[in-house]
């Protein structure tokens, strides 16, 4: 092992090493205490000192900079107090199992913030700059938009762009969460921090470093590791208030048996530093964090990213969700739903002739037929010749026919549709956008286009039902189109055609209804209500820049069934810190009682009072798993 490696991994193991030579001394120190007083003292000082360090320096640090007691120095008092009165083997024990504690804590920290912050490692440092026919490399910083860059087989995408030349598989998964490789070609978007596969790929930068998905990714990941819950604030609050009070309640044990109830001097101190020890709020103050930090962790690996432990909170209390439409509970582009041939053509030739006619379109809608059409195997032909007349549709010579595509407007003027009015109001009932095709013998038939549902809208708003939670949609579209949308997904009430402004309001009203309100988005429109609501979700893929920005939590796959999910993860959460907080409490009344009895020694009160918060610890653990 390299001497940089050895020495990053003694101070990433430090504490745990710490601990373990501590536990040596002592166990080696009482085992020869007996016939070797000298060395069996110099072993005590030894455990005391390398075991007790670390968290000596913190307490110190904390009565210093903050002017507090923490349970570092109830530990530190406790176990001196003890050696005071001849106890060093009970407190050398002391300090043994506060510092694996204290070990096992740091242990679980590191790998909650490991799991969230692998990425970190990921950022490529170089990039393979193409300009003029030759490749230099050169810093990522020093990208810029428009730049063209090549990836090789096996090398992670240094920005984020769009492929020019090339096809490969590329693992998305530290940014989406995408457990398989996705196929990728000319015109898709990559990611920075992805790793490319097979394929050499040229890529067009469309972003700068410090705003690509990959660097939003770190600085929520920054916001993430370093924002605490409310409940751990007030426990930090109340920790040192208590250990105040702890210590002013154990110098009142140290003085009053002994003046006023005759006790020995030994006996009094003795009760004092066990009282001291059990009434120490360690367990109390490991209950939330590690806890939350777990559950965190395991939501990233998962592609859900929360920017700290109070969104989580916040999440488990929700009561109602509200959608935005287009691009969230939608795909976000249109897709043919119905082909009607009218004349002697099959609806497999009538799509194959707009599809191919619509092929020269940059339209959203005409690319959509022809992404329609080309799904049937079959090449398009180019059309001899093509107007695009702005608002209405095209005009175009195909196979040797005249063929005028679009609105219901741009044909009425050359013959009389009105024989289509039921089918035509019952297509734009449903929500879907009517285009008219017409060739020189007439109508030749109808085509429908509407934005679609995502695959798992449908099941994600079942399973949110299922928790006991309201499903909202809040969208800028018409009516009609979104009333369709929510009742293909089974959402319980629908709000149409509101300005940005209107649904803050509206998430404003759902608080007041519901309480704590979620509010899913993609949109700049969706920012202010991302930010009114109690937790704001930003879809990661297709959400815009502000959305990212404002929102509490962020699905890096755009996969809504994760939803549920995070939801279920924050009840968990909360369930796992109540359970915490309930025992660790429980321990400290039981122990404190005991020793009250006179029945708890010192050795048994370290145990229970450390032991207590090992298991606080495992059980905050949990949360990592599945």
């Amino acid at each position: 092992m390299k001497q940089k490696d050895w020495i990053r991994s003694l101070k990433r193991h430090g504490e745990g090493i710490a601990a373990v030579v501590c536990g040596v001394f002592t166990f080696a120190a009482w085992i020869i205490q007996h016939n070797a007083y000298t060395w069996s003292f110099i072993l005590y000082i030894l455990a005391y000192c390398v075991g007790g360090y670390m968290k000596t320096k913190e307490g110190i640090l904390t009565l210093i900079n903050e002017r507090e007691l923490d349970v570092n120095l109830l530990m530190l008092l406790a176990a001196v107090g003890a050696a005071s009165i001849g106890y060093w083997f009970e407190g050398a024990i002391l300090i043994f199992i506060f510092a694996l504690s204290g070990a096992l804590e740091s242990y679980t920290m590191m790998r909650s913030y490991r799991d969230i912050a692998s990425l970190m490692d990921l950022k490529p440092e170089t990039a393979r700059l193409y300009k003029d026919g030759t490749e230099k490399q050169v810093k990522i910083e020093e990208l810029r938009v428009g730049d063209k860059i090549i990836v090789k087989p096996g090398e992670r995408i240094p920005a984020d762009g769009v492929i020019r030349e090339g096809t490969s598989s590329i693992n998305q998964s530290s940014i989406t969460g995408e457990s398989l490789p996705v196929e990728k070609n000319v015109e898709d978007t990559v990611y920075a921090g992805t790793l490319n596969g097979e394929g050499s790929l040229v890529i067009e930068v469309t972003s700068e470093s410090e705003s690509s998905l990959f660097s939003k990714i770190i600085r929520l990941v920054q916001e993430a590791q370093s924002e605490m819950p409310p409940s751990q604030r007030f426990i930090e609050r109340f920790e040192g208030i208590y250990a105040k009070v702890v210590v002013g309640i154990t110098l009142l044990l140290m003085l009053i048996p002994y003046y006023v109830l005759g006790w020995s001097w030994s006996e009094a101190l003795y009760r004092a530093m066990v009282f001291l020890v059990v009434a120490s709020p360690c367990a109390l103050v490991a209950s939330i964090m590690p806890a939350m930090l777990s559950a965190i962790s395991n939501s990233a690996r998962k592609g859900v990213l929360f920017k700290g432990g109070a969104h989580l909170e916040n999440l488990a209390g929700v009561r109602a969700v509200a959608f935005d439409k287009t691009g969230t509970l939608t795909i976000g582009r249109p897709q043919v739903t119905d082909v009607i041939p009218l004349q002697e053509y099959s609806k497999e030739e009538l799509l194959w002739i707009v599809g191919s006619i619509e092929s020269l379109s940059e339209h959203p809608i005409g690319r959509a037929v022809t992404e329609k059409a080309e799904e049937a195997g079959r090449p398009l032909h180019r059309p001899q010749r093509m107007q695009a007349v702005t608002g209405f549709g095209v005009v175009a010579e195909f196979e040797g026919q005249r063929w005028k595509i679009g609105k219901e407007a741009f044909v009425e003027d050359d013959e009389d549709i009105t024989h289509l009015t039921g089918i035509v109001n019952r297509l734009e009932g449903e929500g879907k956008t009517v285009i008219f095709a017409q060739n020189e013998s007439g109508l030749a038939g109808l085509l429908a286009v509407q934005d679609t549902l995502r695959p798992e809208a449908k099941e994600t708003v079942a399973w949110l039902k299922n928790l006991g939670i309201t499903v909202v949609m809040l969208t800028g579209d018409k009516r009609a189109a979104a009333e369709a949308i929510a009742a293909e997904a089974g959402v319980d009430e629908v709000y149409a055609e509101l300005l940005p402004q209107q649904k803050v309001e509206r998430i404003k009203a759902l608080r007041e209804r519901y309480g704590k309100v979620a509010m899913i988005g993609d949109g700049v429109n969706d920012a202010p209500a991302l930010a009114t609501a109690s937790v704001g979700i930003a879809m990661g893929n297709a959400g815009s820049d502000v959305a990212l920005d404002t929102a509490d939590l962020v699905l890096m796959n755009d996969d809504l069934k994760k939803i549920p999910m995070a939801i279920r993860l924050g009840k968990k959460a909360g369930r796992v810190i109540k359970q915490n907080i309930a025992f660790s409490l429980s321990i400290i009344i039981l122990l404190i009682l005991s020793n009250f009895a006179q029945s708890l020694t010192l050795p048994l009160g370290v145990i229970g009072h450390e032991g207590s918060t090992i298991l606080v610890i495992l059980n905050g653990l949990r949360l990592l798993r599945g």
